[in-house]
């Protein structure tokens, strides 16, 4: 997955820190997890009930789909007058991966805090 960002970005911090802000932004917003867990759920390909299961308007909804599609978190097809989403299998895990990394970073912290004692913090 190639996320674009503004150069600035690009120049004072890795790709993998600008992807786990990305990732974070796009689960920022609890209408974007509903999303994610109704796909979920559903296990398979949704097409237009959506709105129904979120309970937010058309317009609304489809702002959140397009960022949640925009980062690889999700993807549509084209399915006669309807768009039909799914989770994007490949992004989502490598979300957890990235994500996973990040926050496990204290467990090396705590294993060296252990050994080393200090009155920081």
């Amino acid at each position: 997955m190639e996320v674009k960002t503004t150069a600035t970005k690009e120049n004072r911090f890795t790709e993998e820190q600008n992807q786990i802000a990305l990732f974070a932004k796009a689960l920022g917003h609890p209408a974007r997890v509903k999303i994610l867990q109704y796909l979920f759920e559903t296990k398979s390909c949704v097409c237009g009930d959506i709105v129904d299961e979120i309970g937010l308007a058309q317009s609304t909804i489809s702002q959140h789909l397009k960022e949640l599609k925009k980062i690889g978190l999700i993807q549509g097809s084209v399915e006669g007058t309807s768009v039909c989403y799914c989770i994007n299998n490949e992004n989502w895990t490598k979300m957890k991966q990235l994500l996973g990394e990040f926050f496990n970073q204290d467990q090396e912290l705590q294993a060296r805090d252990s050994l080393i004692k200090t009155d920081c913090c």
